[in-house]
């Protein structure tokens, strides 16, 4: 039989409280400052990335925790309606559900972009462990992907484990470890999962750390040498992949964005459903960039994802240039 799902999702779930974006300095002192935007959304990168992985047409179950609140309600519904199957996301009767804030800056003087503050009040992400993924899901699954590697170190300890599982079931496997909050990027830990990762998705800047390398291509080629073919997101630069023996280069699709926040985010779930769609790596590289960028037309992480022949479309204005795909070991 064939599994159930495409893809299975591990990781975190908040609301997003989105504000901005602020044109000045953050001002304290009980100073009310007025923004333009503000809303309430689905958040957590796991989160984001599975609702990006359903509009592209995957079949998509989470794995997770939340508290027995009206926050908890709030997600579960939001994840459903966008058609997550929730069956496997625990209630904590004695821990609230996580809460972030995000709070936007508009781009100052010859800067390319803006830049945006992140506070996260944790909730149950600490106490997510391995035993909230159910053992029945990583066997009826096509891939699994974990987000937020560092929120959750209890899960994060188990993930050798869980991907080693669902591998010997077929399923392929990816990570996106998000930011380090503590700066420490845990390199014993990551020694662990990374042979068991398939494909492993920082932004540049996390590649950067998690490598201890500062340039972006020296960073990919040592990660990818640990392991798992590195898919790094570089902002309006696009993003490149390294395989451990070859890079290749897709270009950034452009459009003006309204709000990056799950940008990265959409670009796994776009790089995700590519893969499994048996697109080779340029392609599937290609829809990541294409996602990525789709998603930044609207406010919050999940209001612009975009369907697959959005996607499509828009990847093939930007298909890799064969001459980028270099042929040596970088």
């Amino acid at each position: 039989m064939p599994p159930t799902f495409d893809l299975l999702v591990v990781g975190d779930v908040n609301p997003d409280v989105v504000v901005g974006p602020l044109t000045g300095p953050l001002a304290f002192g009980q100073r009310e400052q007025l923004v333009s935007t503000g809303l309430l959304t689905l958040g957590g990168s796991a989160a984001i990335m599975a609702c990006g992985a359903a509009r592209l047409g995957l079949k998509v179950a989470f794995a997770g925790r939340i508290g027995a609140d009206d926050t908890g309600a709030y997600v579960r519904a939001a994840l459903a309606a966008r058609g997550v199957d929730t069956h496997a996301l625990r209630e904590d009767p004695g821990l609230p559900s996580p809460l972030t804030a995000v709070l936007n800056r508009a781009a100052g003087p010859g800067e390319r972009g803006g830049d945006r503050a992140i506070l996260t009040a944790p909730g149950t992400l600490a106490a997510t462990t391995g035993d909230d993924v159910p053992a029945a899901l990583l066997a009826d699954c096509r891939h699994v992907h974990a987000a937020s590697y560092f929120l959750m170190p209890k899960l994060a300890a188990a993930l050798p484990d869980l991907f080693r599982t669902a591998r010997g079931h077929g399923a392929t496997t990816s990570l996106d470890t998000n930011d380090d909050p503590e700066g420490r990027w845990d390199p014993a830990g990551l020694a662990a999962a990374l042979p068991v990762t398939d494909y492993l998705l920082p932004n540049a800047q996390e590649a950067r750390a998690l490598s201890g390398a500062a340039d972006l291509e020296r960073a990919a080629a040592a990660l990818a040498g640990q392991g798992p073919t590195v898919v790094v997101k570089d902002g309006a630069d696009g993003a490149l992949a390294h395989d451990g023996t070859a890079l290749l280069r897709t270009p950034a699709v452009p459009v003006t964005p309204l709000d990056t926040v799950g940008a990265g985010d959409s670009f796994d779930a776009g790089f995700v459903a590519g893969m499994l769609a048996g697109l080779p790596l340029e392609g599937a590289l290609a829809l990541a960039a294409a996602c990525g960028a789709l998603s930044t037309r609207a406010y919050g992480g999940t209001g612009a994802q975009p369907t697959w022949d959005e996607a499509l479309a828009a990847s093939r204005t930007t298909a890799p240039d064969p001459g980028q795909n270099h042929g040596e070991s970088t």
